[in-house]
This record gives C-alpha cells, structure tokens and sequence, in this order.
C-alpha cells in the first residue's frame, strides 16, 4: 500500500542545513578541509589544526588573517553569504572557498564556536551554532585572526557517526588533507597537533621559486625525493605547468603522492591523473604510480571549479589541451633528466648485500678459537658447499654484528644458468682482457662506465669513476630497441625485412580476424600479414630490428597486446599518431615487439657488445627503466661499498 503524497512543503531551515552538511562535510577531513580554506583566503601566512578523536570530539583551526567584525561574523554563519565574489561572477573564481556552505553546514551537525578580531578593532567577537541554532555575537578578547572550534562532529546525526572510521584512520585522512594544502600553499605555514604523536610541522617557505617549492615537497614526500626528482616547466595557450616530478624508477604502489593544484586549489582529477598514467605508462609499471607535485595557473574562465560539492573536482573548457600539457612537458622533462636511476634503488641493493647473523650451530668449528673466524684447509680456497655448510653461506664466518644474506637484489628479473658454476663465488662470464690505458681511462669516465665482467651471462659490471654499476642486460636492450622503433614510427614508418619464405602462424578463428582486422595498423608498424584460411595468417615481412625474433611468438605477443588495448576497435581513420588513444595503443604493441629484438638473459656477450651497449644507454633517453617500469641498472657509489666492507 503506498503512502498517499502530502502537499508540497518548505523544509525546516535546519534541516536544510544538515543535508547539505551530508554534501559539503563528509567526514572531519572534510571539515578542516573547509575551515582552512577559509583561513587561506582571508589571508592566513600561519595556520594551527588541533583534533581530539580523529576529529570527532574536537577541531581547532586558528589563523592570523584579516579576521571578522561583529557584523561579518554573524553573517559568515547563514547559508549562502560569502565575501568571496563581489562582482557576483561564478566564471571567474579565484578564490579556494565561494559557496557560503561550510560554516553554516557544519553548526548544523556540530557545537560551532567563532572567535574573530580584525587588525583594526579593540575587541574581537564570539558567535556559537550549536545544532544548527545560531547563538548571540558577543564581545571575547582574541588575537589578530579567527579561531573555529567544532566540537561533537555530527552530535546531532549521530547516524553519520556509524560511518566514519577508526580516530587513526580520521587522523590520517586529515593529515593527506593538510599535505596536499602544504603542497598547494608553500609559502603558508601550516601544523597539524594531533590527540597523540609529535605534532606535523611545514614550516612556511620565504620565497616561491622552484628550490623553496622542492624544499617543502621534500617535507612532505621525505627527504629521498629531491635526489629523485626534476624540476619542471612549460607554458602553451593561456595554461602554466611547474612543478617537480619523479624518477619513473622513484615509484609507489598507491596514488597517494600525486599532487595537482589548480590556481592554487589542491584538486584530484581523473583527467589529471589519467595524463599522469598515460605520461608514464612507457617507462613505469601499470601497478606502481609516480610521487609528484605539479601546479597549473591559467585564467580562472578557463576552468571551471563549481562541479563537485567539495571542490575536488574540476572542469577545463579544453580537456585535450591540458592533457597533452601534461603528458608533454612530463616526457620532455623525463628526456632531459638524461640518465638516473633512483637513488633508493641503490640503497635496497646494499642491503640485500649486507650480511645477516648466521647460526653458531651450523658454522664450522673455528681453527682459531676467540678470534671469531673459522678457516678451512684443502686445495681449494672456495670448496664446493656440503651438507654441514648449506649452499650460499660464505666459507668465512661473518664477524659479530653481521647477518646472512638476504635474497638477490634482482631475483626473479631473469633465470640465470647454474650449471656452469661449481661454488657460490660470482665468476665473469666473459674474458675481460684490460684496453689499453688511455681506452679504459675514458670509458670510465662515462656515466655508465667501462665493462668490467659479465655475470651470469645476464648481469654487465661496469666500473664508473666512483663506484661500479650493474645492468640489466636484457631489460636494457629491451629499452634501445624500442625506442628505435618508436622513432622510426615518428619518422615515418618502421624499417622492415621481407621474408624469403613467408610464415605461416596458426590460431583460433577469432584471433586470426582480430589480427587480419588490425593487419594496416600494424602494417605501419613493420610488420605485415594477411589471411590465409581460416584460423591463419600469413606472416610476409617483420621489423627490421626484429628480423631474428621468433615469428610465432612475435605474432602471439602482438595478439596479446591488441586484445589488452582494443586497437581493432579504434578509429580507422589511422591520423592518431602521436599521444591520442591510437598512438598510445600502437606503442603497446611495440613495447611488446621490442622484447623480441633485444639481447636475452644467459647470452655470452663480447666486452665490445658491453661496452657498446652502454654507450647506447647513456645516449637513449628513458633508459634507467625498461618499457615495463623495472629498472635497467643500479648504481653503487664507491663509499657505499667500503660502508659494506667497514673500510668507513
């Protein structure tokens, strides 16, 4: 039975007021979200959060800015009344606050208590919400500023109270808060005194350049990041991009650390964060995200900031031009870095090498009692393991404060054969015989060094002028040749290598119309097939690059790549070359060729291939990172190693 509809009817003002309370103030986080904002805009340089309960029981937001009169104050609490726009212009916005919403939604759910002076009052004034019932103003002494107290969050929907989270996780979410203001607003300072813990402190920068920009970005990404970053620039049609961006080897599993500010306003945009993935998605792994700040100005007409409730959210009068900003200026920054890998790669290395404690009882009896090393006699200065001394652990006790050997730094990367080694002592692969002195003196001298040793016909030692390097070798090549065919595609097409007897690939019926679907795009690509029957296509030319790769598993890795990334059903217009769907998807499918073309895992390499191939290295750009996101090679400075050693 349906209930039978009233007449139609005003909703009680306070009411009113709670639900938009359920729109503006989601959670506490959101609360001092708005509350801080405010404080900015009125012109805060010093800003102090004080929470109790996660934000439940207490917020406290205090600031020096212009402050309030009397009259403002009791005005700042009715919905819709704002200092924010006076010519009345919602197109022009140029403040972070504008709607009115805040103060008034939050005594509805809350006890609201305002405390306010402007420079140039004797006094300041009081005013107190409590449930949406707005108290008297009321003379208070109180310094330059405002101070906002909200206590009891939702006392008066206590049903939004079974919603929010643990006080850790409401303390957390207002810290990322006020990381991402800090990020926006450099030259504010800002605190954070939480219930319990050491209070978070961004001091306020003096100045506004890019070195007082990374200086707060390294206070809130930690200090590894300006050793892991580059500054960037770049202007075009009315929009300004700076900022500062990661290493692709400088990484994290979430996408927290991806900051955006637009005119100042901290914003999280799928536009924005979908051109950060296509920005990296050639050099950074599709399950790891980048740590970066970036701040784009432009005229406020241009961007519109009134779609989303909270302000998180914005719109740009010309989305495609923002987001090839973005994914330009982030690959030419990334070109220009040249060569650097992480420096933390290097750090997670040192620690897979250093030495752990290893059980007493296992070791063999020491030959010199005390002394805290136990010798072994025989012919061969490095036996083979037994069954007393398990594989892997040296024939030399590690002295006290040591501790056993981690797992490789690179296991898993590449199958590395075993049989060609007797102990567990690394041996080269390849005869190194020393250049002539003059040779080795300027190879050295490279950023990458000069070939030393191959490991495990996987792994290239170089020695650099302070320190030594290990490469990848296939995830290095992997990157050379498919940056070679992407600048063939630039160029105009990709060179090719008919074949003398075409090849003949078999495959199920649909993967074979998939293939035969995509065969002009792919055409361009070096690669050219066409149907033969059912279920087959007839392979009759290939990437010159790859003219020695499997055919078969060439074609099967392509198939993988179009069905990933929907090529066959894109626009067949064939005009998308660069960095539109088209573009992106084309070099999807030449990082999967590429990986035919380059040098394997366990393949013997000559000291003039290595050294070679390091020199390709320093002159490809992107190359710290093969086209899936690991890492080409890792970097050991000279000072770290004698630390290893105990020589500092």
């Amino acid at each position: 039975m349906t209930t039978p509809l009233r007449p139609v009817r005003r909703l009680d003002p306070i009411l009113v007021d709670r639900i938009a309370a359920g729109e503006v103030v989601e959670r506490p986080a959101s609360a001092v979200k708005e509350l801080v904002e405010n404080a900015i805009d009125a012109g805060a340089r010093s800003i102090e959060v004080t929470i109790e309960g996660g934000g439940r029981r207490l917020i406290r937001v205090v600031d020096d800015g212009a402050g309030m009169s009397a009259d403002d104050l009791a005005l700042a609490v009715e919905r819709h009344a704002t200092s924010k726009l006076p010519g009345g212009d919602l197109t022009r916005i140029d403040t972070l606050g504008f709607r009115g919403e805040a103060l008034p939604s939050i005594g509805a759910v809350a006890r609201l208590t305002l405390t306010s002076r402007t420079a140039d009052a004797d006094t300041g004034a009081t005013l107190t919400v409590d449930a949406g019932v707005k108290g008297e103003v009321r003379p208070a002494p109180s310094a330059r500023g405002t101070r906002i107290e909200v206590a009891d969050l939702f006392s008066a929907t206590p049903a939004r109270l079974k919603f929010l989270k643990s006080d850790r996780a409401e303390t957390a979410a207002i810290g990322d808060i006020l990381r991402r203001i800090a990020v926006a607003q450099p030259g504010i300072r800002l605190v954070l005194r939480p219930e319990s813990g050491a209070p978070q402190v961004f001091p306020a920068e003096a100045d506004t350049g890019s070195a007082a920009t990374l200086r707060r970005l390294t206070g809130v990404f930690g200090t590894d990041f300006a050793a892991n970053s580059a500054p960037l620039a770049m202007a075009r049609e009315g929009f300004a991009l700076t900022g500062h961006i990661g290493l692709p080897s400088y990484h994290r599993g979430n996408a927290n650390q991806i900051h955006f500010t637009v005119n100042g306003r901290p914003v999280r945009d799928r536009l924005l964060l979908g051109a950060v993935r296509g920005a990296y998605a050639d050099t950074m792994s599709s399950d790891r995200h980048p740590v970066l700040a970036l701040a784009i100005l432009c005229d406020p007409a241009l961007v519109d900031v009134n779609v989303h409730p909270a302000k998180t959210e914005v719109r740009f009068r010309d989305p495609g031009l923002i987001r090839g900003l973005i994914v330009s200026a982030i690959h030419e920054t990334l070109r220009q870095a040249g060569l650097r890998g992480s420096t933390t790669g290097a750090a997670r290395t040192l620690d897979a090498l250093r030495p752990a404690s290893l059980p007493t009882s296992s070791l063999p009896p020491s030959r010199f009692p005390g002394s805290g090393y136990a010798l072994h006699s025989g012919a061969s200065a490095y036996p083979a393991p037994s069954a007393a001394q398990p594989r892997g652990w040296p024939s030399v006790a590690a002295p006290s404060g040591y501790s056993a050997p981690r797992a490789p730094a690179f296991a898993g990367l590449a199958e590395a054969p075993q049989a060609a080694f007797q102990h567990d002592f690394a041996v080269p692969s390849a005869d190194l015989r020393a250049p002539p002195e003059g040779e080795l003196a300027e190879a050295v001298a490279q950023p990458l060094g000069a070939a030393r040793a191959q490991l495990h016909e996987t792994y290239i030692v170089a020695q650099t002028t302070d320190g030594l390097v290990l490469v990848d070798q296939h995830a290095a090549h992997e990157r050379l040749v498919y940056e070679r065919l992407k600048g063939e595609r630039a160029r105009g097409g990709i060179a090719r290598q008919g074949l003398l007897i075409p090849d003949v690939v078999e495959m199920a019926p649909g993967d074979a119309e998939r293939l035969v679907a995509a065969a002009p795009d792919l055409d361009r690509l070096g690669l050219t097939l066409e149907p033969f029957g059912s279920g087959a296509v007839l392979v009759r030319a290939v990437p010159a690059a790859l003219a020695n790769a499997s055919i078969r598993n060439l074609v099967a890795d392509i198939l993988d790549a179009l069905t990933a990334s929907g090529l066959e059903d894109d626009s067949p217009d064939g005009t998308d070359e660069g960095g539109g769907p088209l573009g992106r998807r084309l070099d999807a499918i030449l990082s999967r060729m590429s990986c035919h073309g380059s040098i394997r895992a366990g393949r013997r390499l000559r000291p003039e291939e290595m050294n070679a191939l390091l020199r390709e290295m320093e002159a490809t750009p992107f190359a710290a990172t093969c086209n899936h996101g690991r890492p080409t090679f890792v970097e050991l400075k000279l000072h770290d190693i004698e630390r290893l050693f105990g020589r500092r």
